[in-house]
């Protein structure tokens, strides 16, 4: 007999919709981001949850040029995490 559709099957999950990294992944490189600018973070413990909190860029904390989950940078009211995206005005 066969089970009822729950909705949710793995095997069909898209894992690229689960992120909010933009698709040209601008925070992941260390070259687009600079001291003074306004970025969207993720912090470790909204990882799950991917809430974003936004504020400008004190240092940039990551020393690779590029990293898959983006650029980790301490903002300005000392909050630490990874850049998801970009602030343009």
């Amino acid at each position: 007999m066969r089970q009822p559709d729950t909705g949710f099957n793995p095997r069909r999950c898209d894992a690229n919709a689960m992120t909010s990294t933009p698709p040209n992944n601008a925070g992941g490189k260390r070259a687009n981001i600079r001291p003074g600018m306004t970025v969207r973070v993720v912090q470790k413990q909204h990882q799950r949850t991917g809430q974003l909190t936004t504020g400008v860029v004190a240092r940039i904390l990551t020393s690779s040029s590029t990293h898959p989950h983006g650029i980790k940078v301490q903002l300005e009211d000392g909050t630490v995490g990874r850049v998801k995206e970009i602030v343009t005005k």
